[in-house]
């Protein structure tokens, strides 16, 4: 495709970025042993984004042929024209330039299944749980897969294709005590396409056992007392936080437009045990769950430590912020669908593991929680977050007791992290983080665990 896309480079007249792009999504679904989903799309087209002096032009086609990409191409150098005429005083404005090129292909080496196969595959999960767990009053199973595919060139000489791929195995159990449900859901896979990530079904029956093991003990769980308390946050929440209330105030346009984060770059934001960062696509010389190596507007993506040893030390930035704020462009402008702008979102935002046991961290709490799940949750620029907690346990004398049932947290991210005194030595990444910063993407969230305190909601 890009030798193709090459044909075009002379026709254009700014700095221009061509894309063209298709996602392949499928999902099947049961609920209670009957097919509820059973979804395939497939969603294509060409977009080119033109820079004139400061003014951006957009323009994209669901058609792919020579005609609709010329006239994308036309349209975008129009449009940015257009506004330039509008917007004299930004004239003479340069965007900083990185030209990169690379190569990303994660299609299965195995031999595709069909949709049967996949159907099969999550009945025969639905029937383990009904030929074992009678206490189950409703299941529901899902597996599905994206698969997105871009090829990009950049009138700077950036080229670049990505076949970056997603395949989830959701399970959603639900119980019922004292005539009320009780659920919990858990989420399997990640990188890869469905062959890679689901193999063998009997793998996933300890999984399910386990759900279901904690579901009994959510069942019979105890409310957590409201108020201020020591706690232990797993990956996933450690995650949510770093992601939602840390990471969003730290993307370089959310600063612009006021974010708290403007205020504390090179200041003190968390204890000196915390590092943050937001991986490109490799920790611990480990492919991430979003492998980023090139961003869509044709910048290399790196790593970048938003907080190191407690101290705010960078944004997240894509071309325009870069140049607006005098900072480095980071690769970090991602777009979903081919119709979308790119605009600043994270790849991989986690905590980095310090080293302590996780062991430890409990036994060092006399009276507080263990919190393991999180549900939906909101932050805003000020780095105040309220998140569900739909797994957790109480810690009584160091030791983890009874689980508890779905509450709340809350608190500022950035006063939370400055009450961090350990973080655990092990790296776990969440399979299925989505983001929904104007258009939804998938994101890697997860981390160490941590021990801070923070306000739990109780009843």
């Amino acid at each position: 495709m890009l030798d193709s896309l090459n044909q075009y480079k002379n026709t254009f007249k700014y700095y221009t970025e061509l894309r063209v792009q298709e996602n392949r999504s499928f999902r099947v679904g049961l609920l209670n042993g009957s097919l509820i989903t059973n979804d395939q799309s497939v969603e294509s087209g060409v977009s080119s984004r033109v820079f004139k002096d400061g003014d951006w032009g957009f323009c994209s086609n669901a058609e792919i042929n020579n005609n609709s990409i010329g006239k994308v191409i036309k349209s975008s150098s129009e449009n940015a024209s257009f506004l330039n005429s509008r917007n004299s005083n930004k004239c003479g404005i340069l965007l900083p330039e990185d030209i990169f090129n690379y190569e990303l292909d994660l299609t299965t080496k195995k031999n595709k299944n069909s949709n049967s196969f996949w159907i099969s595959f999550i009945e025969e999960l639905d029937n383990y749980i009904t030929n074992k767990y009678k206490q189950i009053s409703s299941r529901k199973i899902f597996i599905s897969n994206l698969d997105m595919e871009k090829n990009l060139l950049t009138s700077s000489g950036a080229e670049s294709y990505s076949m970056t791929p997603r395949s989830l195995l959701y399970i959603i159990l639900t119980t019922e005590k004292n005539g009320e449900p009780v659920e919990l859901m858990d989420v399997f896979g990640g990188l890869g396409q469905l062959e890679d990530n689901f193999e063998n079904v009997e793998n996933f029956y300890p999984k399910i056992d386990q759900i279901v093991e904690k579901l009994m003990q959510k069942s019979v769980g105890v409310h957590a007392k409201a108020g201020y308390h020591d706690v232990v946050l797993d990956a996933d929440l450690a995650g949510i936080l770093a992601h939602e209330a840390i990471g969003h105030t730290t993307e370089a346009d959310l600063v612009m437009g006021g974010s708290v984060a403007g205020d504390y770059l090179n200041k003190t934001v968390a204890s000196d045990l915390v590092t943050l960062i937001d991986y490109a696509h490799t920790n611990d010389n480990k492919i991430c769950p979003v492998p980023v190596f090139v961003d869509d507007e044709g910048t290399k993506a790196q790593d970048v430590t938003i907080i190191q040893d407690g101290i705010l030390k960078s944004y997240m930035h894509n071309k325009d912020s870069a140049h607006e704020l005098n900072m480095n462009i980071t690769g970090n402008a991602r777009a979903y669908r081919y119709s979308d702008e790119p605009l600043i979102r994270m790849r991989n935002t986690a905590i980095k593991p310090g080293q302590d046991k996780l062991n430890d961290m409990i036994s060092s709490i006399d009276d507080g929680y263990y919190l393991t799940r999180s549900s939906n949750g909101q932050a805003d620029s000020t780095s105040e977050f309220m998140f569900g907690v739909v797994m957790g346990y109480e810690i009584k004398n160091g030791k983890i007791k009874q689980a508890i049932k779905d509450t709340t947290i809350s608190g500022i991210a950035f006063d939370v992290l400055k009450t961090v005194t350990m973080i655990s030595d092990e790296m776990v990444w969440s399979s299925g983080g989505m983001c929904g910063k104007k258009q939804i993407i998938p994101v890697g969230m997860g981390g160490p665990a941590i021990k801070c305190k923070l306000n739990i909601g109780g009843r």
